[in-house]
């Protein structure tokens, strides 16, 4: 049993320094785990984060979400616990709702002070492969979870410092990349067991009774900033909105929504302090493809941490963004609603959920776009900024390999900027650097650049994708888990929508064709070029007022073409990309002429939202939904 929880009042000096060992800490386990991985998507591309967490299983560090610990606690009593004891686990339904798919693979260590259980070190990242019926364990076609990969529920990986030598080899000969799989294994195992050091010897250097109150005055300013500084801007009342996914990889494509009914509550009236509440009422029946995420576990715990830092962009500054970070803290002032089982959210066992990902990165534009309505506009435009590609097959010295890459895209234009280009959900990961690249695998990256035009128009414009193109030395097979391919990263206040993602393989060639989205094994030839384009932000505010010197800069940073200036922005210009001209009469002319058509299309039931022509497409020729009216 843990002792009782005190609540001394801590020293701001200590917290200060508790704070600064916490973060300390988690960027030394996840350097290690870095430095020490094998796979390329934990070493390279750093698809993997790390979490500290208290004794009551709370995320004491707030600079990236994490896994819980709760479903190990649930099925191994912290009293049962020794030290060098590592738990694992990757079974997303008996993962309380912290694991979303099987690749992403979770080690989690209890830290010990006195003999007694005191906080708990976490580290969970996506894997290369756990089985299944696709190299890479996300076969996009899935019906059931059990054809996406070997299921692990909690359990005890190392009993006092022992390897379980008998699980590991159950998982690794479940893997087609058993020797990466075991590597990076031991290298979070190694990495979290030192940070569970470290984190003992904070409590052995100032006692358990200080470093905990220092922890309960770390999540108590974070519920404190959260509640005065960004709550305080939603007016209180109730705002709906809704975005969707385009498909599941199994039916036909659709509109799979995802809605969001925000009210915001004051103190007073029998509530006690400010808060939110978060009701998916409304959200799409469980789908038949891999869609589905299971968020409704633990109260919805690990979707508050999820979504909460969205709420950062109230706070206008990005300095102080910076600043906010989204623990523990932000839960009480959370309280989230779930509808019924049989959801995309509430999926039934044993509904697939490889691509969990269409659902849980639009959840965070849901909840953007219902604040943009409760702000008058004031949030960024839509962003995706994940998709796996990869390719697989065999090298010319007959050895079988895997490449897999999770390619960012351009975030929304906001109130005060325009969107960033190239970026990616999960800190601090990037594209797998060519040179490692083309020295591991059979292909030659021939491009790695912007993908021009494809950042949303605005006052301030979408950031902007990548386009990649990947020349193949040998014959092989294209994967992709990918959305908004027919819909659009929406704009908003007036921005337009950014440009979808696209795969065309062989472009201007012979054989030339787009590829699905959602692919499994589309055959490549040797020299054969597969391009990818992925998605532009949102742009924000009426693309007609962006600067025309802006628009000039866009063109020759190559951002956006001279085409693209006219159609997108009424700046005409003549000359070179390198040495563009504006035309002024001519630019004036098109400026106002556009202005007077949108201001007879405006109106106070105009919408405050642009989805791009593809939602006509599946909405049935309607250009906009009717939450998106203000």
């Amino acid at each position: 049993m843990t002792e009782p929880m005190s609540d001394p009042t801590p020293d701001p000096i200590l917290v200060e320094i508790v704070a600064g060992t916490l973060a300390s800490v988690e960027s030394e386990v996840e350097t290690a785990i870095g430095r020490t991985a094998r796979s390329p998507m934990i070493r390279d591309a750093h698809d993997f984060r790390v979490g500290i967490h208290d004794v009551r299983m709370r995320k004491l560090t707030g600079r990236s979400y994490s896994a819980l610990v709760q479903p190990v606690v649930r099925d191994y009593p912290i009293a049962t616990m020794r030290p060098g004891d590592v738990f694992f686990h990757n079974d997303v339904y008996l993962s309380e709702g912290g694991i979303g798919h099987l690749p992403d693979l979770c080690v989690t260590v209890p830290v010990f002070h006195d003999g007694a259980v005191v906080a708990f070190v976490q580290a969970f990242g996506h894997h290369d492969d756990i089985g299944g019926t696709v190299p890479g364990s996300m076969p996009s076609r899935a019906t059931s979870v059990f054809e996406e990969g070997l299921m692990v529920p909690p359990i005890r990986l190392w009993a006092a410092g022992v390897p379980n030598e008998a699980a590991l080899k159950i998982m690794t000969r479940n893997s087609r990349m058993p020797e990466s799989l075991s590597a990076d294994l031991d290298a979070e195992c190694s990495a979290c067991l030192m940070g569970a050091r470290r984190i003992a010897d904070l409590f052995d250097r100032y006692g358990r009774t200080d470093v905990e109150a220092a922890f309960e005055s770390i999540l108590a300013a974070t519920t404190q900033a959260y509640r005065t500084e960004l709550l305080a801007r939603i007016p209180d009342g109730e705002y709906v909105w809704e975005d969707y996914a385009e498909h599941d990889g199994v039916d036909p494509p659709r509109l799979h929504a995802q809605r969001i009914t925000l009210t915001k509550l004051s103190a007073g009236d029998g509530v006690t302090d400010a808060r939110i509440v978060l009701d998916f009422t409304g959200t799409s029946p469980q789908a038949r493809g891999p869609i589905n995420h299971c968020a409704d576990y633990s109260d919805g715990v690990f979707l508050a941490k999820w979504l909460a830092p969205v709420l950062r962009n109230l706070a206008g500054d990005p300095a102080r963004m910076a600043e906010l970070n989204a623990n523990e803290g932000v839960v009480p002032l959370i309280e989230m609603r779930f509808p019924p089982k049989g959801t995309l959210l509430t999926p039934v066992f044993p509904a697939p959920t490889n691509a969990r990902t269409f659902v849980i990165l639009r959840l965070l534009g849901v909840l953007a776009g219902v604040l943009a309505k409760a702000t008058g506009g004031r949030m960024p435009a839509d962003q995706e900024t994940i998709r796996y590609t990869g390719v697989y097959g065999t090298d010319p010295a007959g050895r079988s390999y895997l490449m897999r890459e999770v390619l960012g895209g351009g975030s929304g234009g906001r109130p005060y900027a325009d969107g960033e280009d190239t970026v990616h959900v999960v800190p601090d990961s990037r594209n797998l650097p060519t040179e490692f690249s083309e020295a591991r695998f059979p292909f030659v990256v021939e491009r790695l650049g912007l993908a021009l035009d494809s950042g949303g128009p605005g006052r301030y414009r979408g950031g902007l994708g990548y386009d990649k193109h990947i020349r193949m030395l040998v014959d092989a097979h294209f994967m992709s888990i990918a959305d908004r391919s027919i819909l659009s990263c929406w704009g908003v206040a007036g921005g337009r929508a950014g440009r979808p993602f696209e795969v065309v393989i062989d472009p201007g060639g012979p054989h030339e064709r787009v590829v699905d989205a959602l692919a499994d094994a589309e055959p490549v030839r040797a020299g054969e070029v597969i391009r990818i384009r992925t998605t532009g932000g949102g742009g924000w505010g009426d693309p007609l007022t962006r600067p025309v010197a802006e628009v000039v800069r866009d063109v020759r940073w190559r951002k956006v073409s001279i085409e693209g200036a006219r159609r997108d922005y009424g700046v005409v210009l003549t000359g070179s990309a390198d040495d563009p001209v504006v035309d002024e009469a001519a630019t004036a002319a098109e400026r106002a002429l556009r202005s007077a058509a949108e201001s007879a299309r405006g109106g106070p039931d105009a919408p405050m939202f642009d989805r791009g022509p593809g939602y006509a497409r599946l909405a049935g020729g309607r250009a906009f939904a009717e939450v998106d009216r203000p």
